[in-house]
């Protein structure tokens, strides 16, 4: 729905808009000294972690059920004949001057004016034709939304999967190599289960500037690995909670990020739950999204997530729907 996805907008965090710029700079890569190279190599690398770890730091515009199902109807349009209308007040009020006169032209002039009212009456047609078409459209638009918009308003499952269709929130969670599946439980609660591969997007090397001002790369502390691992599974599954909440009027929604960590009884990797967390609209709101820790904001709902900075995930079990059933808006 073209309509419901102007409606929300997204403001665009700085690390997004300095990523646009670093890529833009690229191009000319080829054509930089090599400690221009060396910096800018330094400043996509700091970028890139930056976009990682802000994730949360974006939001769709919260959407106003009530409003939609309360916005009128386009009015279908009327033939009003204008041009034609025109066309023939021309021709009825036709008084040759003196060159007319004089060189005979009335005759032709008046045939002309008369012509002219037939093609005003097909430019009349056009006109119609093409505001139909809009009208068609926007016709369709407003009936999908407000349907959609009732069915929200009632709870119905399968209204929740259309609205987040429809709204595509979470393309960029996917352009980094992360899977959403949408899941509405019996107790009418939604969970988003978020497959992270967050072991594929986090860097295992460190690039930083060395005082000649060349470039120093190194591999990275397991430590510092993990914790940035730690920070973009919770900012992604922060950002997923916000944007399900900015979408739907529930008043909780439970996300559970799945990745890639050891299976002890097995000794092979497995995709497991990492982190389970109900996020509660309440608690959300009061959120300082910009000054946020993201593992640390954690520690504001109901969650299970087992980190060590030494071993980094181990596997969690996924939050029962059924334990927070009465907290979702009927």
């Amino acid at each position: 729905m073209r309509s419901l996805q102007a409606s929300a907008r997204r403001a665009e965090r700085n690390a997004h808009r300095r990523q646009r710029e670093l890529e833009r700079q690229s191009k000319e890569f080829s054509r930089m000294e090599a400690l221009e190279q060396a910096a800018h190599e330094v400043e996509v690398y700091e970028n890139h972690l930056e976009v990682l770890l802000s994730m949360h730091k974006e939001c769709g515009e919260p959407i106003k059920w009530k409003q939609l199902l309360s916005k009128p109807e386009p009015k279908k349009p009327q033939k009003n004949g204008t041009f034609e209308q025109a066309a023939i007040h021309a021709s009825a009020t036709y008084r040759p001057n003196f060159w007319a006169r004089l060189f005979k032209l009335d005759t032709r002039q008046r045939e002309a004016l008369v012509i002219k009212i037939g093609t005003a009456q097909m430019e009349d047609e056009n006109r119609y034709q093409a505001e139909l078409e809009e009208w068609k459209v926007a016709h369709s638009d407003w009936a999908e939304e407000r349907d959609l918009a009732k069915r929200i308003l009632e709870s119905d499952r399968q209204a929740k999967l259309d609205a987040i269709e429809a709204f595509e929130p979470f393309a960029e969670i996917s352009h980094l190599g992360s899977a959403i599946q949408m899941i509405v439980h019996e107790s009418g609660i939604l969970e988003a289960q978020l497959s992270i591969h967050g072991s594929h997007v986090i860097p295992t090397e460190v690039k930083s500037l060395l005082k000649s001002g060349k470039l120093s790369t190194k591999t990275m502390p397991l430590g510092r690995f993990n914790e940035l691992h730690q920070d973009y599974v919770c900012s992604c599954a922060l950002r997923v909670g916000r944007e399900l909440l900015a979408i739907l009027p529930d008043d909780l929604v439970i996300v559970t990020a799945l990745d890639n960590v050891l299976n002890s009884s097995t000794g092979h990797m497995e995709e497991q739950p990492v982190l389970s967390v109900a996020f509660s609209r309440s608690t959300i709101d009061t959120l300082n999204v910009e000054a946020i820790d993201p593992s640390d904001a954690m520690k504001n709902f109901v969650h299970n997530m087992t980190f060590k900075k030494t071993a980094g995930f181990s596997p969690v079990s996924a939050l029962e729907s059924g334990r927070f059933a009465t907290k979702v808006i009927s």
